[in-house]
């Protein structure tokens, strides 16, 4: 670093002694250095502190109302990760009088009456030492800035191939996208009502889209059948809740975890009559649950090819029937209780005319 920009720092000198504030100032500022900021009261230290964080502090340690050590202390308190080094001034030659000062956190030292070249060198040293660690922080900031946004982009990513994976499931139902952000949508609705943190209602969200994704392995001629099944056939058309399972394991992340496990059990139901696995009452995990009761809803609600919409009132008078049965009972009290919520979701991500 040149002689030009050490002299351009910001040096806090702190002492109560105007006498030794001028003599510091006049040999500082004959060496060039020109940020110098005096105090002879040490209780300005932290409002000074605060308004422009100087890169050194000359601190004398025996002044009134707050000695050195205390002013320190008030400055550790900040847990400024950039700290500037502090140089204590000092009359005092005793060995345990300087190592608490060091304790304390002091950098270095320099003994009244100043002699010129050692406070000039001191001061030099530290600044320099100050200068590379701000860019070393300056730097590890930057890094972790660019890690951090290319963490997110990559992030988004998934989140974006997860997403058009389960549209791709819809589409193959002749279904459209639309239908997974209403549901994943009513889903965290849901789980946030519930009692899910933030991280795990962004979770749900995220995973839900996949529920239906095992219906890539049904063949064409039952997937999109007009009319009802036969009995083999909709064996055949269950199979896709375990066909979703598979293709989701072996990832331990905790999107794809939630992701298999509501493909697995969004069909299973509270009385223990539904599928893959004749489940019943909390032996269905939560988010099996809360998928199963929004997917249900907006299927009703949702006009197909084969079917048209339900009017929200025949649906909500169906999950009422249900409760119990199909549903689990809380999470349809809480349906009802949202259902302001949801109507604005399925609003928000109708249908285009």
């Amino acid at each position: 670093m040149s002689d030009e920009s050490l002299c351009q720092e910001r040096i806090l000198i702190v002492d109560d002694e105007p006498t030794n504030l001028k003599l510091l100032e006049r040999m500082l500022r004959g060496q060039g250095y020109r940020g110098l900021v005096l105090l002879d009261d040490p209780r300005d230290v932290l409002d000074v502190y605060r308004r422009a964080r100087p890169d050194l502090i000359l601190l004398d340690i025996n002044m009134p109302h707050l000695d050195g050590y205390a002013v320190m202390d008030q400055l550790r308190s900040l847990d400024d990760p950039l700290l500037p080094p502090i140089i204590i001034l000092t009359a005092q030659h005793g060995k345990d009088y300087l190592l608490r000062a060091l304790a304390s956190g002091a950098r270095d030292f320099i003994t009244k009456p100043f002699d010129r070249n050692e406070l000039l060198m001191r001061v030099r040293n530290l600044l320099d030492a100050q200068l590379a660690h701000r860019l070393m922080h300056d730097r590890k900031k930057v890094l972790e800035d660019m890690v951090e946004a290319r963490t997110a982009e990559l992030r988004r990513t998934r989140l974006e191939v997860v997403r058009r994976l389960g549209m791709a499931a819809e589409y193959r139902d002749e279904e459209t996208g639309n239908h997974i952000l209403r549901m994943s949508n009513t889903c965290a609705l849901l789980a946030r009502a519930s009692g899910w943190d933030e991280a795990r209602c962004e979770l749900i969200l995220h995973a839900s889209p996949m529920h239906d994704i095992g219906k890539i392995g049904i063949p064409d001629a039952i997937l999109l059948k007009p009319g009802r099944f036969e009995p083999h056939e909709w064996e055949i058309m269950k199979t896709h809740a375990s066909i979703g399972a598979r293709l989701l394991e072996g990832d331990d992340s905790d999107l794809m975890r939630m992701a298999r496990e509501i493909a697995l059990t969004h069909h299973e139901k509270w009385d223990g009559s539904g599928y893959p696995n004749g489940l019943a009452g909390e032996e269905i995990p939560q988010a099996g649950r809360i998928a199963a009761l929004a997917d249900v809803f907006d299927a009703l609600t949702s006009e197909r090819p084969y079917k048209k919409a339900w009017t929200v009132d025949s649906a909500i008078d169906l999950i009422r029937e249900n409760r119990g049965k199909h549903f689990d009972p809380v999470l349809v009290d809480i349906f009802l209780e949202q259902l302001p919520g949801i109507l604005e979701i399925s609003e928000r991500y109708a249908e285009p005319d």
